[in-house]
């Protein structure tokens, strides 16, 4: 139940807060809000609006990177232009988990300096999949995290294609296409490494395109099952185009770790140019 003891907190002026949040996406379609099914960003908004008396849709969401459904996060930002004292600010972390359910913390919520955007002032985006190709080292308590993989891969081969694919390139190849969405990105980090029995691919890009990460992981793995060689990754990005070849990998695997802004007095510079191109 809501904190009815507390006075009306949507007085105040109109300030943009910036929320950080981390969620098991297990049971959850997503991030983005749709009718009828259970979403990060409704959840949020719902109990935001609890918070504020506000009516349906008056506390929207502005996310870094709208996660798919059954994906984590472990540093997600958004952010939400509310009417509020920049005192309550302060205590609207506090407030909203003891509204919001187990699979979803805030950890920290503030006003947001000026020019700030949660998607558009982004420069990266770090992501973490992690698979376990030992038998012996699965973790039960770990399935909705890590995904249990039956075959053994080979780090080094992975690694070494994985270095094809860096740079800024058109990820069509990658990526489920979205109408009038460009999939050009620049890959900055795709690298494995491997630590008790777990296999860890950090993956880190200006932006992804809706798929982009479990696409790069799947063509990877097939390398690792020594099932097409070092450069077919290459190959696959250079044609521009899907393949049935390339599996998309289970989304339990995958988890927002980051997301990277610019120094505060860049931040509106940033947005105003990222939007632009949008």
């Amino acid at each position: 139940m809501g904190d009815m003891s507390r006075p009306d907190i949507s007085d105040g002026e109109r300030l943009r807060v910036r929320l950080d949040l981390a969620y098991d996406g297990t049971s959850f379609a997503g991030w983005a809000s749709q009718p009828g099914l259970r979403t990060v960003q409704a959840t949020v908004e719902s109990a935001l609006e609890t918070i504020l008396r506000g009516s349906v849709g008056s506390c929207r969401l502005t996310v870094a990177g709208r996660t798919d459904a059954g994906v984590h996060a472990r540093g997600q930002v958004c952010h939400a232009d509310l009417t509020m004292a920049a005192d309550d600010v302060d205590r609207l972390a506090g407030r909203l988990n003891r509204l919001l359910p187990d699979d979803v913390v805030v950890h920290r919520a503030v006003v947001a300096p000026s020019g700030f955007d949660a998607r558009f002032s982004a420069t990266w985006r770090r992501y973490a999949f992690r698979i376990c190709d030992r038998t012996e080292a699965v973790d039960p308590l770990r399935r909705h995290e890590v995904l249990a993989w039956p075959r053994p891969l080979d780090l080094a081969a992975m690694n070494a294609a994985a270095e094809g694919l860096l740079g800024e390139h058109d990820f069509a190849a990658f990526c489920k296409r979205r109408e009038g969405a460009s999939t050009m990105r620049d890959l900055r980090e795709l690298v494995w490494s491997r630590a008790a029995g777990v296999l860890e691919c950090r993956v880190v890009a200006n932006a992804f395109c809706h798929h982009m990460v479990r696409s790069l992981v799947g063509c990877l793995v097939v390398v690792g099952e020594h099932r097409q060689p070092v450069p077919w990754p290459r190959e696959v990005l250079a044609a521009a185009e899907r393949s049935s070849r390339v599996p998309v990998l289970a989304a339990r695997g995958l988890t927002l770790e980051e997301v990277g802004y610019p120094p505060i007095d860049q931040l509106a510079a940033r947005a105003a140019r990222v939007r632009g191109g949008a």
